[in-house]
């Protein structure tokens, strides 16, 4: 169940950041309103406090998701933005996701 919530908290975290960094690009690159940048900086905000629910240390966290992020901007892209992943980065993603794994979940003493 531990693995669960923390991973929860990270994909909630994930669309935070990334959610919040597209809203600014939007802004910024695609002429959509200030409000979406102003909105985008609330969620970035958000975002920061929700990384802090880990209950592991900070490096080991911002390691971990790294590795996530990774994955979820891919899958971003893949869903919001039209870009379809090849098959390097599906296998790049799949390495970063497998290491992540390794640095946060195995049980230390």
């Amino acid at each position: 169940m531990a693995i669960l919530k923390s991973l929860s908290i990270f994909i909630l975290a994930g669309l935070c950041e990334i959610g919040g960094g597209y809203l600014i690009w939007l802004c910024l690159k695609e002429d959509k309103p200030w409000w979406y940048a102003a909105l985008g900086a609330v969620v970035l905000a958000f975002y920061g406090v929700v990384a802090t629910w880990q209950t592991n240390n900070f490096g080991r966290v911002y390691a971990t998701y790294g590795g996530i992020f990774i994955v979820m901007a891919l899958l971003w892209a893949w869903k919001v933005d039209d870009f379809k992943p090849d098959k390097y980065d599906i296998i790049g993603a799949l390495i970063a996701l497998i290491g992540v794994c390794v640095i946060i979940y195995t049980p230390r003493r």
